[in-house]
């Protein structure tokens, strides 16, 4: 990816960034006056700075292993303290997925606070310290230095203690689970802005959700952390190293691998059925590989059919590739890589022509890393400070508007959607009294930080 830093010849940063060239959006109307349009590199110069500032890796975390395996490895249990307060919203397949709100206490939140939508990576949850990295500053009040928003993780079936109750799993391109977590938030709290935030798999799916919904998306911008792209390209990459096959494909493998193993009786419950034959099937796997669990269960499980099941694992990996459909994003837009991430190495760059995205590609920040030095020791993630200038600015100097459908209540008493009769969901618990402490609802034997 080193050819990548050519293109930011004149910036005095080493990151590499693609602006489009063709990119205008409406800003906000102040006491009524005309509005004007405002490009994205403009928007991004006046607004975002960190977006072009340097970013310098801890001295002790100088490469891309070290920021990866220290986001893996470290101890975050007493950084970025978040409580959430948990929601499980059952859906129309019989499916269950978990909504973390936060702060807990919101009576004294306006009504019209821009809510961050946080989608986690592979088999993390509310709990990682990379997501808590954001919302910690977010959330806070105003009078405390921080933007006084509230947040939602959309925990997927299975993850962080949400129970698996139907046969199917969820993937890097399925996005019906995030539609209907959107369809429940936008119904609670109809005056607040949505934005979007993803993190590795759940960049994926973010900028998946955004280029199938175009004009109609409930988000009204988004940033996508350590996407992963084209799923094939960068599994194959990912399995040519000795490190990427043994270390992060593995350790990737064995994290999805354990996950499945928590779920068993939700997924077996008839022992002839093809779900539970292919679940006792790859419960004989010993440390797979990504692709091995892929070709085994997610191929399979990661989504409704149709277009699950596929042949193969790359035939799963063709259709949930989001490089493909970034052209159809019709929102705001920042995505961030770090040119040194061994789990993904194919970004593309120019966002296939869409005039809607700007791509960044830091030279150092491994794989959902980005780790700086605070003092001799101490470190803080770089990434939270593009991340929340971009949503802030995003709210409020862009006239964002889109056009979702719109939404109604069926017999069942489930929230469904007009052009979507198939989806809908409804609130099955809610955890009221009880407080979940955002760094110990860890799934015991998955790995964080990936």
């Amino acid at each position: 990816m080193g050819s990548l830093f050519s293109l930011m010849a004149g910036y005095p940063n080493p990151s590499a960034v693609h602006f489009p060239t063709t990119s205008a959006f409406p800003k906000r109307r102040v006491n009524g006056d005309r509005q004007s349009t405002l490009s994205l590199e403009e928007f991004v110069r006046m607004r975002c700075p960190s977006v072009l500032s340097e970013f310098k890796p801890a001295w002790w975390l100088w490469n891309g292993d070290m920021q990866t395996l220290y986001s893996v490895l470290g101890n975050f249990t007493k950084v970025d303290t978040v409580t959430y307060a948990r929601t499980h919203l059952r859906l129309k397949d019989g499916g269950t997925i978990g909504l973390d709100f936060t702060p807990v206490e919101q009576e004294s939140i306006r009504e019209d606070a821009p809510i961050i939508v946080v989608l986690h990576g592979l088999t993390g949850g509310s709990y990682e310290a990379y997501v808590r990295g954001v919302l910690y500053p977010a959330c806070k009040p105003v009078e405390q230095g921080g933007l006084g928003y509230r947040a939602v993780v959309v925990n997927y079936r299975g993850c962080a203690g949400v129970p698996l109750t139907s046969p199917q799993l969820y993937s890097a391109g399925h996005t019906d689970d995030i539609r209907q977590a959107l369809m429940y938030i936008a119904h609670t709290y109809p005056k607040a802005p949505l934005v979007g935030v993803g993190f590795s798999l759940g960049a994926n799916v973010l900028i998946r959700y955004l280029g199938e919904e175009g004009t109609s998306s409930r988000l009204l911008t988004g940033c996508a952390l350590a996407c992963p792209w084209n799923l094939s390209k960068n599994s194959n990459a990912l399995s040519s190293t000795f490190i990427g096959r043994h270390v992060y494909s593995r350790g990737m493998g064995s994290n999805l691998l354990n996950l499945l193993k928590k779920h068993i009786p939700a997924l077996t419950g008839d022992p002839s059925s093809p779900t539970a034959v292919a679940v006792t099937k790859a419960l004989q796997l010993r440390r797979p590989t990504l692709q091995e669990f892929d070709g085994a269960i997610t191929r399979l499980l990661g989504g409704s059919s149709p277009p699950f099941p596929f042949e193969t694992a790359e035939d799963y990996y063709a259709w949930g590739a989001s490089d493909k459909i970034i052209g159809d994003v019709k929102v705001p837009l920042l995505t961030v890589n770090a040119g040194d991430d061994p789990v993904v190495q194919e970004v593309p760059m120019l966002a296939g022509g869409n005039s809607s995205t700007v791509v960044v590609v830091t030279p150092h920040g491994g794989h959902l890393g980005w780790f700086e030095s605070t003092s001799f020791n101490d470190v803080t993630r770089w990434i939270t400070r593009p991340v929340l200038e971009w949503l802030r600015a995003a709210v409020e100097d862009l006239d964002m508007r889109t056009d979702p459908a719109q939404l109604y209540v069926d017999d069942n008493g489930f929230l469904c959607q007009r052009d979507r009769e198939d989806l809908g969901c409804k609130v099955t618990h809610e955890f009221k009294g009880k407080v979940i402490q955002g760094a110990n609802v860890k799934t015991s034997g998955v790995l964080q930080g990936l």
